[in-house]
């Protein structure tokens, strides 16, 4: 447990510091396209399922994720981005880095502050897939804005069973 809470105090600082740092001016006129936004976020995967069963993450061990990514709006509507989530994964009094996902994706603005993200994803660890995520922006600030959303994994290959997971990230978008 004692390994649990200093990656939970590591993410929780990283947040921290994504958001303390400097932030580029808003401008007063509306935004030109293409716009480059970016952003850092902390994921949980809470539940996955497949053939062999049902594993919920916090029972055995903890996984959690540090997604960072761009995202490209090529219009207010439509956008592309990119994400690089390195996993960690703490069990048995010792953690390490598990996993590093490569995760590129079309981006949809729903309205409301809903976005709609596909990924493709590919995975260290051997796995493949796709992930559809739904993102809400829960606070806009000025230069920045507080995200909530829920990716489902959907991965394939490595000779393990296709499995989904449900998951919960919350971060910081500028």
């Amino acid at each position: 447990m004692r390994t649990f809470t200093r990656i939970a105090f590591f993410q929780l600082l990283s947040l921290g510091f994504f958001m303390r740092s400097g932030t580029v001016s808003a401008q007063d006129s509306p935004p030109v396209y293409p716009r480059i936004a970016g952003y850092v976020g902390i994921l949980h995967p809470l539940v996955t399922f497949s053939s062999d069963g049902t594993v919920t993450n916090f029972k055995d061990y903890y996984i959690g994720g540090l997604p960072t990514g761009i995202n490209i709006w090529k219009s207010p509507k439509i956008g592309f981005s990119v994400e690089i989530v390195p996993l960690v994964r703490a069990e048995n009094g010792t953690s390490k880095v598990s996993n590093l996902l490569f995760h590129p994706g079309v981006l949809v603005n729903l309205g409301h502050g809903f976005t709609f993200a596909g990924r493709a994803a590919f995975e260290t660890a051997g796995r493949y897939g796709f992930t559809p995520v739904l993102n809400k922006i829960v606070k806009k600030n000025k230069n920045s804005g507080y995200f909530v959303a829920v990716p489902i994994p959907v991965r394939f290959g490595n000779d393990h069973p296709a499995s989904v997971t449900l998951g919960f990230q919350f971060g910081l978008a500028f």
